[in-house]
């Protein structure tokens, strides 16, 4: 009994103390784990910021820079849209076809198109521009149907501006447009890339604003160029943004700006 009754416990006080310096630490430990999972969280946001601005801006200098390729006379290869975000549209062949050639004149405007060359590489549904030399005329049109085999070329029920001649040229031009789309959705704004009247494709997200300026054969600097052929060089200037706001950061989401200038090398060669 005097062993036992020599014994101490913890008194209330003390059990207190231990608790509160408990709470203190588990406190700390957990504080610096959500600083630190935030900020990893931010990081990763930045890093797919940056990773889709760069891409934005690597496929329209990539496209810009082939603007105007085996173009024929007459086909404007740039179409430039000064609408705060501006938008662009360029024209280039696509190199799929070699010498495809009409072999005969197209009785009437809805006539099917017969041709000389190797066309297998079509299908219905692709977009083409058939071209007079003579007369520089020309336009595009969609195959509604291609037998290879027979060198036809049917286009349905879209008729043509005009009767074509033979030796007119059949060739296969990418017609893209680039723009801003933040009327989706306009907490996630997107760079659209939408070839001819397709569907138009998300291509980066969280890309914010979108602007173009055109320096000419003459030096000056435009917002738009009076004519395609008279192009020398593309300022690009993109604004990317993270895909939440952080509300520990001033103006709420985190941004960036990116710009390039891209020399068009096809145009005005001719």
């Amino acid at each position: 009994m005097k062993r036992l009754k020599s014994i101490k416990g913890f008194t209330l006080l003390e059990l207190l103390i231990a608790a509160g310096i408990s709470v203190i630490i588990v406190g700390s430990v957990l504080s610096l784990y959500i600083t630190q999972h935030k900020h990893l969280i931010v990081q990763d946001q930045i890093s797919d910021m940056q990773q889709s601005v760069r891409a934005g801006m690597e496929e329209l200098a990539t496209k810009i820079r082939m603007a105007g390729y085996n173009v024929p006379t007459g086909l404007s290869a740039v179409s430039a849209y000064n609408s705060d975000p501006d938008s662009i549209r360029v024209i280039y062949d696509s190199n799929l076809l070699s010498d495809v050639t009409t072999n005969q004149t197209m009785p009437q405007t809805t006539a099917d198109i017969r041709c000389d060359g190797d066309i297998s590489s079509l299908g219905s549904g692709d977009w083409l521009y058939i071209y007079d030399p003579l007369a520089q005329v020309g336009e595009f049109f969609q195959a509604s149907l291609v037998q290879a085999g027979a060198g036809v070329i049917q286009h349905g029920a879209m008729a043509l501006s005009r009767c074509y001649p033979d030796n007119s040229t059949i060739s296969k031009m990418n017609s893209i447009k680039y723009y801003i789309d933040s009327a989706t959705d306009s907490t996630h704004p997107s760079l659209m890339i939408q070839n001819f009247n397709d569907q138009p494709q998300i291509y980066s997200d969280n890309i914010t604003d979108l602007q173009f300026q055109y320096v000419l054969s003459s030096g000056a600097t435009v917002d738009v160029p009076p004519a395609s052929n008279m192009i020398r060089e593309v300022i690009i200037r993109m604004t990317s943004r993270t895909d939440r706001a952080d509300e520990d950061f001033a103006g709420g989401y985190r941004t960036r700006n990116l710009q390039t200038k891209v020399k068009v090398r096809n145009l005005g060669i001719n």
